[in-house]
């Protein structure tokens, strides 16, 4: 078995120079066949022999969305952990893609859908209602099959979703049964610029506070998921700044931790297509704490926490006292969400009289498109087959998603 790579003489993307006058002798030109094998075609023989023996892990990337996820698992997937296919294609967000399974993605929305919980979710009884929802047997039993399907293909895999971390359990339960390790990576990156990252690249209307405190809820519940598997290394904490800054150190650290082969084992050719990927100007925000404007409690919260986590990310710096520091604070956290939403009651209610209010006047909108187009001479048979599509798009945007479908559904037992 060859030795674990020494990625050092190839941050440059080149190899260690080698002194050839020390050599003894020039070798035989005569004894040379007359073509050479391929690098790539070499070292692509040998893992596939390597393949066979390698034991079955999956690697899950956690962390909030916009935190370095999409680039720890490009990397991983060009050392050679497999992401299963297809996988979600890149867009203008994510240019150079976001390494993420395709059918994870629908699975964990369909799961959310029925916890009733949003991707960012703010609520620490969020935690307890996915609980609920990949806790049953129907979830756990597909996301097996899933693996072992995928585990045909190659040892090692990878599993990357921003809605990844409200199923961990689900998750190393599903690992466990396809006789396979899971072991986990959680990319830290500093709460303001995840905010504004988020601002940047996505629709966000509940602004900065409700950005920074789903980041709290996110980061806080997946290290506490993860921290049974402090003791056995089968998780490892990564600052998406270390990623950027020097990529082969960090990417072999997590191999070493947590002993996923193919990295241990990459060879020169890709090292150097890792090199192409990595893009030192993804780090494009800059955004402090300060500039949130953050309620001075959270404010306060969401520094100490991420304070905590990036401790996490030191050598030796798992430790209990930091478990007990961010026990507290999420703890915290909890006691101060519970008080928001009880002195918010208010707010709660009117929000949800607006959201009637638009519905009953979508619902007008849309018996009155129906009666005009059933007039004679008017656009009957010409027009959508759903009413819902009738209304001018600006009346539509003014109705919540939610609603907008228990719309369709209404007009669709009409019909």
């Amino acid at each position: 078995m060859r030795k674990p790579c020494d990625c050092k003489g190839y941050r440059a993307g080149v190899t260690e120079s080698t002194d050839v006058t020390a050599r003894s002798s020039a070798p035989d030109t005569d004894r040379l066949p007359d073509e050479l094998p391929d690098a790539e075609a070499v070292e692509a023989a040998e893992a596939a022999e390597l393949e066979e023996v390698y034991p079955r892990k999956v690697l899950f990337v956690a962390g909030a969305g916009r935190s370095g996820t999409s680039t720890l698992a490009g990397l991983v997937r060009i050392l050679g952990l497999h992401v299963p296919q297809p996988e979600v294609t890149a867009d203008e967000t994510n240019p150079k893609g976001f390494g993420e399974p395709a059918w994870a993605v629908e699975f964990h929305t369909e799961l959310l859908r029925k916890a009733g919980v949003q991707v960012s979710d703010a609520r620490p009884a969020a935690w307890f209602k996915t609980s609920q929802v990949g806790g049953r047997e129907r979830p756990r039993g597909a996301a097996a099959a899933w693996l072992e399907q995928h585990f045909a293909e190659a040892s090692e895999l990878v599993v990357k979703d921003p809605r990844l971390a409200w199923f961990l359990t689900m998750w190393e339960v599903a690992a466990v049964r396809s006789s396979a390790t899971p072991v986990f990576a959680t990319m830290l990156r500093p709460p303001s610029e995840v905010v504004a990252s988020k601002e940047t690249y996505y629709a966000n209307r509940l602004g900065s506070a409700h950005l920074a405190a789903s980041w709290v809820n996110m980061m806080l519940h997946t290290e506490r998921a993860t921290r049974a598997h402090v003791d056995n290394g089968g998780r490892v904490f990564v600052r998406y700044a270390d990623l950027l800054d020097d990529w082969t150190k960090t990417v072999m650290h997590v191999g070493e931790t947590l002993q996923l082969q193919h990295i241990l084992h990459a060879g020169t050719e890709t090292i150097r297509e890792g090199h192409r990927f990595v893009d030192p100007g993804l780090r494009r925000m800059s955004r402090s704490l300060d500039d949130l404007g953050l309620p001075k409690r959270l404010h306060e919260i969401v520094a100490e926490s991420w304070e905590g986590l990036d401790r996490l990310a030191e050598p030796g710096g798992d430790t209990a006292d930091v478990h007990r520091t961010l026990d507290q604070l999420r703890d915290g956290y909890s006691e101060l969400y519970e008080e928001a939403e009880a002195i918010s009651r208010s707010s709660a209610v009117a929000a949800r009289s607006a959201a009637s209010e638009q519905l009953a006047g979508a619902e007008k909108e849309a018996e009155r498109v129906e009666r005009k187009a059933e007039r004679p001479g008017g656009n009957a048979g010409q027009g959508p087959a759903d009413p819902a599509d009738r209304i001018p798009h600006r009346v539509r945007a003014m109705v919540p998603a939610s609603l907008r479908r228990r719309l369709r559904q209404r007009w669709a037992r009409r019909a």
